[in-house]
């Protein structure tokens, strides 16, 4: 690499959805909209389950922690892009720049992982009666607690990788910093740290589908031998809304990520 790092940039250009100020003004509005459901939506949920004695049972427990990364999520990105949108401000540091990207990253692989609370909807329905036993204190603390950790390894990982980058002419990413569009703009040859990224984003990704799909499957199965309407009705709501968030979550993702490394350039990730 020439003995030149990531460090020679001073800043990134972020070039957003629209160069339009009408729309950029309805775009804003929409954002900060969102933005605000979002936060009051999960803060109150964490509020909430934190209050309620009632709800200190599993299923909360790993509700709070998703509403938690949710919040990151949105807080990773919202801020700098409605700064974007109001006062056409597109330049971001590269400390910060930097500092998104692998707060996403951290908060999108724990998220990933932490779908494991799947686990939980599988111990209800197919063993009620052990399940107490099953999902006791100790095992959804270990459940979240490798959650996070797995996050901080692949951050750590996709930390390390960027930091070996440098640049040479464009500097120019498109609405957030995220590890596909910095390869893309690095004039070094990026092939060993792509695989490297792939590696630990792809293992992640299958292990957590697979725990996924596995539980839902037996769920599914232990529900269409109820006989009783009413009981069907009531193990499908039990599991339901996250199964829907789980299939969202998942798609989006493999959609974005899960791509020839080609596709990650200047065109594919603008809509200009």
């Amino acid at each position: 690499m020439g003995g030149r790092n990531i460090t020679e940039v001073s800043d990134f250009i972020l070039m957003g959805l629209t160069d339009s100020e009408e729309i950029r003004l309805v775009l804003f509005t929409l954002f900060l909209l969102m933005y605000l459901i979002t936060v009051l939506g999960n803060a109150g949920m964490v509020l909430i389950i934190f209050l309620d004695l009632q709800l200190h049972s599993p299923m909360y427990f790993f509700l709070i922690h998703l509403s938690f990364l949710d919040l990151s999520f949105s807080t990773a990105v919202t801020p700098k892009a409605s700064d974007n949108l109001l006062t056409s401000n597109r330049c971001i540091s590269y400390l910060n720049c930097f500092l998104q990207m692998n707060c996403f990253v951290f908060v999108g692989v724990t998220e990933c992982v932490l779908s494991s609370m799947a686990y939980d909807c599988y111990a209800a329905i197919c063993k009620p009666l052990r399940y107490p036993a099953i999902m006791s204190t100790r095992r959804c603390c270990s459940l979240v607690f490798r959650s996070f950790l797995t996050g901080l390894m692949d951050t750590f990982v996709t930390l390390l990788c960027m930091s070996k980058l440098h640049f040479c002419d464009s500097t120019v990413i498109c609405h957030f910093c995220d590890a596909p569009p910095g390869l893309a703009l690095s004039c070094a040859d990026t092939h060993d740290i792509e695989i490297m990224i792939s590696i630990f984003a792809v293992s992640t990704l299958v292990v957590s589908l697979i725990t996924v799909s596995v539980s839902y499957v037996s769920i599914l199965s232990t529900i269409l031998k109820i006989t009783s309407t009413s009981g069907k009705q009531k193990a499908f709501s039990t599991c339901a809304s996250h199964l829907l968030s789980a299939t969202i979550f998942y798609g989006t993702t493999i959609f974005t990520y899960v791509k020839p490394s080609q596709s990650y350039s200047l065109s594919g990730f603008c809509f200009l």
